[in-house]
């Protein structure tokens, strides 16, 4: 068998180069892309420790040390935090495009005849390393920011009724909740109606005005003691019942924007 070290040089700058600027983008470093290609070049002149005569063990540190090398050659060092943030980016990135990889590779280079598979002298690497792993890290970014930016209006919320019981429930802040009753001049958090049966018994709801595109309505509000939102306590809140299940990544209730302005402030 032939190796051409050349390419696999080539090869393995291109995914180092790649794996950088991903982790780049993706912690929002802004760093020269002179750094990443030198950190590429170290990381693809490291398959020389292939060739030493060393344990397995000791391959794995000389591994782990050329990884650091890269972080600091790309991103310098700030502090412990800044510098291990940066490595497990670089191996969660390194473990996600090198499983795609080899889930692809596997797919395209292994015939499976019954319970038995077998290499077929077919392997898609070169491709795939050149034009899919590009739009796997891309996938990878934006899949990254828009978790990031979800999940980011998440929170865990405690609603302590007149009754002095107590609903836990995730709880999504949600921008267009603007509700606001014009009488008591509270604002209103909408919760599922399922979630509050078993806390409440309503015997007078007031109603708050609500307006959509198109479409405008009442909904069901009723007077709570207060709402309880990363371990700060808001008494100017009604709870609004909606009938229809609220699906937002597991969220049973919408907190009211108002909230933006409250919670740490």
């Amino acid at each position: 068998m032939k190796i051409y070290l050349d390419l696999v040089f080539m090869l393995n700058f291109i995914y180092d180069l790649l794996l950088m600027m991903t982790v780049d983008i993706t912690l929002k470093r802004h760093t020269k892309l002179r750094k990443l290609i030198f950190s590429a070049i170290l990381g693809a002149l490291s398959l020389a420790i292939l060739f030493l005569p060393c344990g397995e063990i000791i391959l794995f540190i000389l591994k782990v040390v050329t990884s650091a090398l890269m972080i600091l050659i790309a991103f310098g060092y700030k502090n412990i935090k800044y510098f291990c943030t940066n490595m497990i980016y670089l191996y969660m990135t390194s473990v996600i495009l090198g499983g795609f990889l080899y889930f692809l590779n596997v797919e395209f280079s292994y015939k499976r005849e019954g319970m038995v598979f077998y290499f077929d002298g077919m392997s898609v690497n070169y491709i795939l390393l050149l034009i899919i792993a590009p739009v796997i890290l891309f996938l990878y970014v934006r899949e990254h920011k828009r978790f990031k930016s979800t999940y980011n209006y998440n929170y865990r919320v405690s609603i302590v009724f007149k009754n002095g019981k107590c609903l836990e429930c995730n709880g999504f802040l949600d921008t267009g909740n603007k509700l606001k009753d014009p009488i008591t001049k509270k604002y209103v958090v909408l919760v599922n109606k399922k979630v509050l049966v078993p806390y409440i018994n309503i015997r007078s709801p007031m109603y708050v005005t609500y307006k959509t595109v198109g479409y405008q309505g009442l909904i069901e509000c009723f007077s709570i003691r207060y709402i309880k939102v990363n371990n700060q306590i808001f008494k100017n809140y009604l709870v609004g019942i909606i009938p229809e299940k609220i699906n937002l990544n597991g969220s049973d209730c919408l907190l009211n924007y108002k909230l933006m302005e409250d919670i740490n402030v």
